[in-house]
């Protein structure tokens, strides 16, 4: 009894003081940082907070304090920027100041401050300047990683063939093939499409980043610090981000000509996932909009013809496609929170002050759908990107791989990888869905961390 009374007793002292410190930690700020929800003890903002649709909540909550405002998620005091001119503000204009990385309980676990997307401070920038180096050695941006693109393409056209017009799921086809690239680049070779240790890295992939975008893994960013302790989900997310971990050391041990070991391992995460899942987008947004999918192969039949692979300098003569590329990327927003940001020192922004360590949460999403620079961010329409003259236009507003100093440097392999795979698979096929245009739900399955589109099936009929 005396044992339990004393236990009690114990866990009632670390909660107060645990209240007491959180109540003392957002008065001492109180008055400088950008208006917010009055957070409670210890939860924040948690009771004001929707975790199965973190990203609509916050706009909303942008739409009442503006586009410049603070949030507590459980002891994480948040500073959220909303729209193109706060984004661009911070992550350009103030690029140093904004230049630390914020949390990502998740995915910290696992990386611990290591890796080109998750360190901080001259770690960051010499894994970083590493990173680049030596994926231009091994031929990004160079005509070494377009024919490896090329190659890979040719396996996937011959794998949906195989399927003879079934309707398939195209998720790990899209994903084995996108993996191989970067596969090709980071270890030097490719995968067969059947091996099983492949398949299991890309589910491990695969079920770790869809936790990122789930309630619970919401949940686990605001109070990680108990639940990481905790039965459930998350446990199943660490499994498998230790498995991804194991896998890339014993590639690393068997070819030491590869990556840092500390860099692809969030690399090879970050880049797969955002590239199979805009494929797969893709994909479903063609089948919702039929007469785009016949603009395309218009376009491509015009340009490159049916007798020759594509290559990525046809771009420049393919307007249309070049806009709906965009446009799908633009519409998917695949990261629409983006990847929390740290101030590296006390800032002024605004009329604010942000004391050194704050994280900031620069959301994509909400550039991505500014209606100063997309007449209508809701619906998907190629149009956004091309003039009154059927020719591609920029957009400032473009901004799927982040801005500033921490933009992702993968964009260039992203950018020729969405081209060459799009156009030789609609060089090559129809897309059908078993159900009418009208009836495709392209809304997104979880939307958090991450977007994570719905399952679906569909068949490649060969043109």
């Amino acid at each position: 009894m005396l044992a339990s009374g004393l236990l009690l007793v114990a866990l009632l002292a670390c909660l107060s003081v645990m209240v007491l410190m959180s109540v003392w930690r957002q008065r001492k700020l109180g008055g400088k940082l950008p208006p917010g929800p009055t957070p409670l003890p210890f939860i924040g903002n948690y009771l004001q907070l929707d975790t199965e649709q973190m990203y609509n909540c916050l706009m909303k909550l942008s739409k009442r304090y503006g586009p410049v405002f603070t949030v507590h998620l459980g002891t994480r005091r948040v500073v959220v920027l909303c729209g193109y001119d706060a984004v661009k503000e911070a992550l350009v204009d103030q690029a140093e100041e904004f230049s630390g990385r914020g949390e990502n309980a998740t995915f910290d676990w696992l990386f611990k401050g290591y890796g080109v997307v998750f360190s901080n401070g001259e770690r960051a920038k010499q894994l970083r300047r590493f990173s680049i180096t030596t994926l231009r050695d091994f031929g990004v941006g160079k005509r070494g990683i377009e024919e490896r693109i090329q190659e890979e393409a040719g396996f996937l056209i011959q794998a949906f063939r195989e399927t003879c017009g079934a309707f398939i799921d195209p998720t790990f086809y899209m994903s084995r093939t996108v993996s191989n690239v970067i596969s090709s680049i980071v270890f030097g070779d490719r995968f067969d499409y059947e091996d099983k240790e492949f398949l299991s890295l890309l589910r491990m992939i695969q079920g770790s980043f869809q936790f990122s975008a789930t309630s619970t893994g919401q949940l686990y960013e605001m109070f990680y610090s108990v639940m990481k302790h905790l039965p459930g989900p998350q446990q199943q997310a660490f499994k498998e981000l230790q498995g991804l971990e194991d896998f890339v050391a014993r590639k690393v041990e068997q070819n030491q000509r590869t990556l840092d070991p500390n860099s692809p391992r969030d690399f090879i995460d970050s880049f797969l996932i955002r590239m199979s899942t805009t494929l797969r987008y893709g994909f479903l947004m063609l089948m919702k909009h039929p007469e785009v999918e016949a603009k395309l192969h218009e376009e491509i039949d015009r340009v490159i013809g049916r007798n020759r692979q594509p290559k990525f300098e046809d771009r420049a003569k393919m307007p249309y496609t070049e806009a709906v590329i965009h446009e799908i990327q633009r519409f998917g927003d695949m990261i629409p929170m983006g990847l929390s940001r740290r101030v590296i020192k006390d800032t002024k922004f605004r009329d604010f002050f942000l004391p050194k360590g704050t994280e900031v949460f620069p959301m994509l999403g909400s550039v991505l759908r500014d209606t100063k620079f997309f007449s209508n961010p809701e619906d998907f329409n190629p149009q956004h990107f091309l003039d009154d003259k059927g020719q591609f236009k920029k957009s400032d507003a473009f901004v799927p791989f982040s801005i500033g100093k921490r933009y992702c440097f993968g964009e260039g392999l992203a950018r020729m990888e969405l081209f060459l795979f799009l156009t030789t698979i609609l060089q090559n096929f129809c897309f059908k869905s078993p159900q009418a245009p009208q009836d495709i739900d392209v809304s997104p399955k979880h939307v958090g961390f991450a977007t994570i589109p719905r399952t679906y099936t569909m068949s490649f009929l060969a043109r």
